[in-house]
């Protein structure tokens, strides 16, 4: 076996072309440093915070007042505060753009096709701000959406958002009490809806389940018209009103944007809410701004004009995350819908029309396409597309294989990972560092992210917690609800004193890049032995009979046993010989302490709307606890299949 190589080396010359290369350059001649390299650099940004995200703010062109202090007691996780005097208002850092040119593009699935010029969002989001003010709406108040990712959605959040509005938005395939698990809490002054959507080709009626979440809501409603009857569905409800008849009444004008504190609140995003009601997390305007400006510009590269697209909906943080390209000046291509509606080559097909420059996505997604036998490097010009970012779950080594010899073999594959919690990332690609297979490049700029054992004690080559040990600006401001931050401290703050305890199991590798093994809470320990479950991942998915699979620690004979549960490709059974392939594969691939005691077929495996795995619920309904919000699953049927299996009783 040779010895093995990066699977992306940037060039030098297009390295310093980078926006991250020129702004460590900035920041040496502004605050009079020489940095050796990147890595003197991140060290930089960790020890002088203060200067870090002063720096960011003068180079991406931040639009407000700055004050002076930088930061206070910065020290103090939970004390600290970032840049406690300045204003600005998110929504005008988002439309500084102007002109024809494109500002956001849409496709829903094959059924709808079109786009708006900065000048048509600008023109959008006036007569939507003064609508929104003619009903009352002002700073502080909260708007949700159940919406899909169209411009319109983008236009009113960017509308609440210049009044100091709160924002809280999920997709239209929430169910009614998902929906109202999340609304429910933060007591919405306006509901927008669509009056339908198109998922794998079928149109989706959501007419009865609107009316009945206003009926508990009993806020006004605005309905979009996408997929269905728009006039109908408003007539129908108490306080309901078209897009049409809601602005109509006004006229283009100048925007106002109210100028509001760096801290003032600017999204509720909703944790998954598989082990109860979702937390409602509470993101502040200036911290997601600098933030994401940080990730789009220096990590991603982005420039204005480029084509950016994530595929996500409006109930994940990556939809946030997409919008503030439009801080950077990019063209958000958006898309609604299945990603193999109508076949599998429907999202390359949009990069290759658009030359999408930033294509995002999730690791099942790769996945799936590599077990599908789709080569888009074969079938698409996909010659502008220059990054490819994964998350949502670990992508594994045969993903980052496939990314460069399926998909292009010339391009940055950033694999990222972070969460609703922050809004952004802890760690994520990088423009200046080799890409290594199975290998998330490393810590975000700014970020003190480290791997500490049990006790608290920084770990190098060995598995533990996800840590960050100082204060960043886009933690969250508190949860709704949570007076006295009690659900925040436990959250973050229990396991480790002053120090932020992600909930990720991770290492550090010789690269000085991270592998995250899953969630912490999700490790299984057999025998007190501490195993991610995407290390089996890793392996069983690389099997071509093998479509999917979650893993879990069975509660046995005063220890733990670990169960691998098998969705099969094609109809297969799985029978001894293909049991004994997968330990065969799992003990050379990982290790012998990695082998389920037992192996178990299912048709299905539940999932959140996000497509993430849901390994606590399906733990719990194993073990004959009660799941407490189904709601917030894709497929929650799917957890029936998991109850009084015979093949656990021995």
């Amino acid at each position: 076996m040779g010895i093995e190589q990066p699977l992306w080396i940037p060039s030098g010359e297009a390295s310093r072309r980078t926006p991250l290369y020129q702004f460590m350059g900035w920041c040496a001649e502004r605050y009079g440093k020489s940095f050796s390299g990147y890595d003197a650099f991140y060290e930089w940004s960790i020890a002088e915070r203060a200067d870090f995200w002063s720096g960011i703010w003068a180079f991406c062109g931040v639009k407000g007042e700055r004050g002076v202090p930088a930061l206070v007691n910065g020290e103090d996780m939970l004390g600290a505060r970032f840049f406690p005097d300045a204003t600005l208002n998110f929504a005008e850092n988002l439309l500084l753009g102007s002109g024809e040119g494109d500002a956001l593009i849409f496709r829903g699935e094959d059924k709808v096709r079109y786009s708006w010029s900065w000048d048509r969002l600008r023109s959008e989001v006036s007569r939507l701000q003064q609508a929104m003010s003619g009903l009352g709406i002002v700073s502080g108040d909260r708007v949700a959406a159940m919406m899909p990712n169209m411009p319109e959605t983008i236009a009113c959040m960017l509308a609440a958002a210049s009044l100091g509005a709160i924002w809280s938005s999920c997709s239209p395939d929430f169910g009614e009490q998902g929906v109202l698990d999340r609304f429910g809490q933060i007591g919405p002054k306006l509901f927008i809806t669509c009056d339908g959507y198109w998922y794998n080709g079928k149109l989706q009626d959501v007419s009865a389940k609107v009316r009945a979440v206003a009926d508990v809501l009993k806020a006004p409603v605005l309905v979009i018209p996408y997929a269905g009857d728009a006039p109908t569905l408003a007539a129908s409800l108490g306080d309901g009103r078209t897009l049409d008849a809601f602005t109509s009444p006004y006229q283009e004008q100048a925007l106002r944007f109210e100028p509001l504190p760096f801290s003032h609140p600017l999204y509720i995003l909703f944790s998954s809410g598989t082990t109860g009601v979702p937390k409602c997390i509470v993101h502040s305007a200036g911290g997601t701004l600098l933030q994401h400006l940080k990730e789009h510009r220096l990590h991603c590269s982005l420039e204005p004009g480029e084509k950016l697209f994530y595929f996500t909906t409006c109930g994940w943080m990556m939809w946030n995350w997409l919008v503030s390209g439009l801080a950077v000046g990019a063209t958000l291509c958006l898309f609604d819908g299945s990603p193999f509606a109508p076949d599998g080559n429907v999202l390359f097909d949009y990069a290759q029309d658009e030359k999408i420059a930033v294509f995002g996505t999730s690791a099942k997604y790769i996945d799936a396409l590599r077990k599908s036998g789709i080569v888009p490097r074969q079938s698409h010009d996909l010659s502008a597309l220059r990054l490819l970012a994964s998350t949502g779950s670990p992508l594994s080594p045969e993903g980052f294989s496939f990314v460069y010899e399926g998909i292009k073999s010339d391009i940055h594959l950033a694999s990222i990972s972070g969460g609703t919690d922050i809004v952004s990332c802890f760690v994520l690609g990088n423009p200046l560092k080799s890409v290594w297979r199975g290998e998330i490049q490393g810590p975000g700029l700014g970020l003190s992210v480290d791997v500490w054992d049990d006790d608290g004690k920084p770990m190098r080559g060995g598995k533990g917690e996800l840590v960050c040990t100082k204060a960043f600006p886009s933690m969250p401001l508190m949860f709704w609800n949570d007076p006295d931050g009690q659900k925040y401290r436990a959250a973050y703050f229990e396991r480790f004193d002053n120090v932020w305890c992600h909930g990720d199991f991770a290492e550090w590798t010789e690269h000085g890049g991270i592998v995250i093994h899953g969630r912490s809470d999700a490790t299984l320990n057999p025998g007190g032995v501490r195993i991610g479950t995407a290390e089996i991942y890793n392996q069983v998915e690389q099997m071509q009979e093998v479509a999917e699979a979650i893993c879990i620690g069975q509660d046995w004979d005063d220890d733990v046993r670990v169960i691998l549960f098998v969705r099969l490709a094609n109809g297969l059974e799985l029978d001894e010989a293909l049991r004994q392939s997968i330990r065969t594969r799992i003990r050379t691939g990982a290790s012998p302490r990695h082998v389920p005691a037992r192996i178990v077929q299912v048709r299905d495996i539940p999932r959140t709307k996000s497509g993430k795995i849901v390994e606590l619920a399906v733990r719990d309904v194993v073990h004959g606890r009660s799941v407490k919000n189904k709601e917030a699953l894709a497929n929650p049927e799917a957890l029936d299949l998991f109850k009084d299996l015979e093949d656990l009783k021995n």
